[in-house]
């Protein structure tokens, strides 16, 4: 349900914008979207499973006021990252 460590070195390795950067944006709504899309495979499963459903939300919820941040501060990364990630924007 989660993602793996090895998982997690590549979305950091590939969205990062330095060595070892995991606190960017990029990398952080990129975790996030990773978390979702493995939530989302979970729940066509598990359709009762509520308490896993609000986390999802939660975690929507985050990376929208991620995506808002970076599409203020910086517009040619945040379409960037829509771009690669495949987010609807």
């Amino acid at each position: 349900m989660s993602i793996t460590a090895t998982q997690k070195k590549e979305i950091i390795s590939k969205y990062g914008r330095g060595e070892g950067d995991t606190g960017s944006a990029e990398v952080q709504i990129a975790l996030l979207t990773a978390r979702i899309t493995n939530l989302s495979d979970h729940f066509k499963t598990n359709t009762q499973d509520h308490h896993s459903r609000q986390g999802l939300l939660k975690m929507v919820s985050s990376r929208r006021k991620m995506l808002d941040y970076l599409k203020k501060t910086d517009i040619t990364r945040y379409r960037g990252l829509i771009a690669d990630l495949g987010l609807r924007r």
